[in-house]
């Protein structure tokens, strides 16, 4: 974020906090549509980067770049950047079905579209779990069909829900959609699987994973010399 002035290092981190929820709310809404998928701000000493992560970076770019470019001067604008000291770029997100911020917003426009409930419930978790992840669990709750509200829960697979593999393992996703009826709320969570390349889901292994190796070739020990009895034969 641009700073005027010298702050203290409290303000600096809530005036960054503020900053980084301002512009990751301006971005959902203005390309929830193109599978907006989070937001990384880099700060270098001759200019800010922000790196837009959405499933279809075409849309987010426009036209010959016009589209990234009206974000550019938006944000800017906004936030008193000087000229040319911020940059917008998208990258593309590799593996959407493990994106919990891209399922929700596709099962956001399906309920707007007027799909059922279940029927679009079920279409995400089916999506998600055939594309290699772990686990998944979506939460609708609000007036799903009666005048009382109610919650419905879906769930497939094995999901953590504690501990620091939780930090690196379950991506979650919340969003609200304004049906006519009433506001419904969407909880979406999804447990990526482990990836050795840190690509497709996180580096970092389970603690609790087990992995049990082959034994190894025994090779039958050597015959030694035959022991000598003592004591003179004996009985």
């Amino acid at each position: 974020m641009a700073q005027q002035a010298q702050i203290s290092k409290k303000r600096k981190f809530v005036a960054d906090g503020v900053f980084n929820a301002e512009l990751n709310e301006f971005l959902g809404r203005t390309l929830g549509e193109d599978g907006y998928a989070g937001v990384e701000v880099r700060v270098t000493p001759i200019r800010t980067e922000i790196i837009i992560r959405a499933t279809r970076t075409r849309e987010v770019l426009g036209e010959k770049g016009r589209r990234i470019r009206e974000l550019t001067a938006l944000v800017q604008k906004r936030f008193g950047f000087p000229e040319n000291s911020v940059e917008l770029f998208a990258e593309r997100v590799e593996n959407r079905a493990s994106c919990a911020m891209a399922q929700c917003e596709s099962l956001r426009y399906k309920l707007l579209g007027g799909l059922a409930v279940r029927r679009a419930c079920y279409g995400v978790l089916r999506f998600i779990m055939e594309n290699g992840a772990t686990g998944v669990e979506v939460i609708i709750s609000g007036k799903l069909r009666a005048q009382r509200a109610k919650a419905m829960k879906f769930k497939q697979g094995y999901l953590i829900s504690t501990g620091e593999p939780k930090k690196h393992y379950i991506s979650e996703a919340v969003r609200h959609v304004l049906m006519r009826q009433g506001v419904l709320g969407i909880k979406v969570k999804i447990m990526m699987s482990h990836d050795p390349e840190g690509k497709m889901g996180p580096k970092m292994q389970m603690p609790d994973k087990i992995t049990v190796h082959e034994p190894k070739e025994e090779v039958p020990p050597m015959m030694g010399p035959p022991e000598q009895e003592y004591g003179g034969g004996g009985e």
